[in-house]
């Protein structure tokens, strides 16, 4: 079993954290063209990459780090499966996924000796949003003052057991994820609305980049 990874250097340390199986071969590239995708058995494309450019890579299981837009939306062709590929995310046990192919893209999963879960092709898939969800509604109960930043991050992690606190994983992820998820989310569903302060560290954030 042999894997083309395209992913930056965050993304391929998280990955080198899983348990993979010794027998797969996991190979890093910065761009999949510099690989023969025919010599692999699979593609991870984790970055950033243009619909239209991933459609024509292979007819081999691809996979990309796709969390706000959907399947269904970027007209993939079925042998694509989209995965969230977030900053934190790549190193948990369990990965959500999308495909047009369950049964191909859980051969290359039980392969790896990765776990995978299908879940519905909706934004944020379901880790994503909630987190989202959770970061949105900190930043409400810091406009209100109702606590600091650090304050709010402890409570979390002591009552929830979260690995990380609203704010830090705020910090992880990156405002601008968490501010155009929410933004999608609530064109349709009211309570997804953004935080003022939230969409102000986003403009601000964005401004100065």
């Amino acid at each position: 079993m042999r894997v083309l990874i395209v992913a930056d250097e965050k993304q391929k340390q998280e990955i080198l954290l899983k348990k993979t199986d010794p027998a797969a071969e996991l190979i890093f590239a910065e761009d999949y063209l510099k690989g023969n995708i025919d010599n692999y058995d699979a593609l991870f494309y984790l970055t950033q990459i243009s619909p239209a450019s991933v459609k024509k890579i292979s007819e081999k299981p691809v996979f990309i780090g796709s969390v706000i837009e959907t399947l269904e939306e970027q007209m993939l062709p079925r042998n694509f499966t989209k995965i969230n590929a977030w900053p934190g995310f790549l190193e948990r046990p369990l990965w959500e996924a999308v495909s047009g192919n369950t049964e191909a893209a859980s051969s290359i999963f039980k392969k790896l000796s990765w776990n995978i879960v299908f879940v519905k092709d909706g934004p944020g898939l379901i880790s994503a949003r909630i987190i989202s969800m959770i970061i949105n509604e900190a930043f409400f109960a810091l406009e209100e003052n109702v606590s600091s930043e650090e304050d709010i991050d402890i409570a979390m992690k002591l009552g929830t057991n979260y690995p990380y606190g609203p704010f830090e994983w705020q910090g992880k992820i990156g405002i601008e994820n968490i501010y155009l998820l929410l933004n999608k989310l609530s064109l349709t569903d009211k309570r997804y609305c953004i935080a003022p302060l939230l969409k102000k560290k986003y403009f601000e954030t964005t401004h100065l980049a």
